[in-house]
């Protein structure tokens, strides 16, 4: 007889959480030791964005398919493989000798975190009922920029104190060991002998007849990308994905370039964007049922304005340009990290909201595949531009996009009911 642990589903998003985190902190590690590896290697920032855009590009094309294999071998199995496989990536990125070998790796890494999100997703389809559900959302989502916050000092400690090869390697070794935990530790509610009979009938009550356990019906996917729903969500992802991609990718060399800030500068600043996304997170998780409460509105439409929200804060770092402080550029750097998360948050609980179990780790890959491309392409223009205009125009170019994908949101996604061709 197994002994039952209460409220055990916000244990299992703090599982999440953590994967999230370790995902993130292996994303961001090559951003932080971006001047580095310029001085080592002699990279240029056009041969930088390259490697930003191999693991963009990798992410990209892999969306779809890790969502694929999520719903095939389930959420416990399939998120294992992809995490142990990145971590290994992760490791290879340390006997890189040139951008191109960089390139290879942080392609390879890029191709299996491609299922972070879509795990993540279904693991919170599977464990809260719709009315948690975007709460659910925006905890594990917090990962994503806790990961990044502490990327910096991290990182930055790693190269002072060993060398920048150990920096990955350390990366890849703690990611390891959480797809090890995450294998034994993690089922599905119906089968999770520590969950109470009690909160398991209350996760599966409150779910969708679109998720429940007995629904085996899955959407082919050309009826998945036909549909209004699936656009809804992919246009806006499209649009404002470039933003975090800027942000996990350039912030570190921008302030180095633009400021002079050397690596112990970096470590000590460029880390606070993300605390301010983490709050991003958290709170546009809670946002969505406060205007539901307050608003009267529908589940759908207490997601969209969020996505308003955030697309509005996003016209801060547009700003960054008309100020030559380095601290202002930060502080407007952290209403974007707010901004983005909520919005963020807010598209990618959608999926859930709109999709039945069996195919939401799909339509979220395909989703998150629409937002990586567009995120490959800016990472590419900013690698072509910002030697020669500066980063000023393209964070207003930024702005712009994000507030384009609040007005798509709006405009094409539908409460589900009107939806379903």
């Amino acid at each position: 007889m197994y002994k039952t642990i209460k409220n055990l589903r916000w244990y299992m998003i703090a599982l999440v959480t953590v994967g999230t985190i370790l995902g993130y902190l292996t994303r961001n590690s090559i951003a932080v030791a971006a001047p580095v590896l310029n001085e080592v290697m002699g990279l240029t920032t056009q041969q930088y964005s390259y490697v930003v855009a191999a693991y963009s590009a990798c992410y990209t094309i892999m969306q779809p398919i890790a969502g694929y294999v999520l719903d095939l071998l389930g959420t416990r199995m399939g998120y294992a493989v992809f995490a142990i496989l990145w971590s290994v990536f992760c490791v290879s990125t340390a006997f890189s000798g040139s951008w191109i070998g960089l390139a290879f790796a942080r392609g390879a890494v890029g191709a299996t975190e491609a299922a972070m999100i879509p795990a993540g997703l279904k693991a919170t389809s599977e464990w809260f009922p719709a009315k948690e559900r975007s709460i659910a959302v925006g905890w594990f989502n917090l990962g994503s920029s806790v990961g990044a916050m502490i990327a910096p000092p991290l990182v930055a400690w790693a190269i002072w104190f060993h060398s920048w090869q150990w920096a990955f390697i350390l990366c890849g070794l703690l990611s390891f060991i959480w797809g090890i935990f995450w294998l034994i530790l993690y089922r599905h509610p119906t089968k999770q002998k520590r969950l109470s009979e009690e909160e398991r009938k209350y996760i599966l009550s409150g779910q969708e007849a679109s998720h429940q356990t007995s629904n085996t019906e899955k959407l082919p996917t050309s009826k998945i990308l036909t549909s209004r729903r699936f656009w809804g969500i992919a246009l806006p992802r499209f649009l404002a994905e470039p933003a975090w991609g800027t942000f996990n990718a350039w912030i570190p060399l921008f302030m180095f370039t633009a400021y002079g800030f050397d690596l112990k500068q970096i470590a000590i600043f460029a880390w606070m964007p993300m605390l301010f996304a983490d709050v991003g997170c958290v709170l546009g998780g809670y946002m969505s049922p406060f205007f539901q409460k307050h608003f009267n509105v529908s589940l759908i439409n207490s997601r969209k304005m969020v996505v308003t929200v955030g697309g509005v804060l996003m016209i801060a770092p547009g700003l960054i340009g008309l100020f030559s402080s380095p601290y202002v550029a930060i502080f407007l750097f952290c209403i974007g990290g707010f901004a983005h998360q909520a919005l963020s948050g807010a598209l990618i609980t959608l999926s859930s909201d709109v999709f039945g179990r069996n195919e939401v780790a799909t339509a979220n890959g395909f989703t998150g595949m629409a937002a990586w491309l567009a995120s490959t392409i800016f990472a590419l223009i900013v690698g072509a531009l910002a030697d020669t205009v500066g980063f000023s125009p393209l964070f207003v170019i930024l702005s712009c996009l994000d507030l384009l994908a609040a007005l798509a949101v709006w405009t094409i996604l539908k409460e589900p009911a009107a939806d379903q061709k």
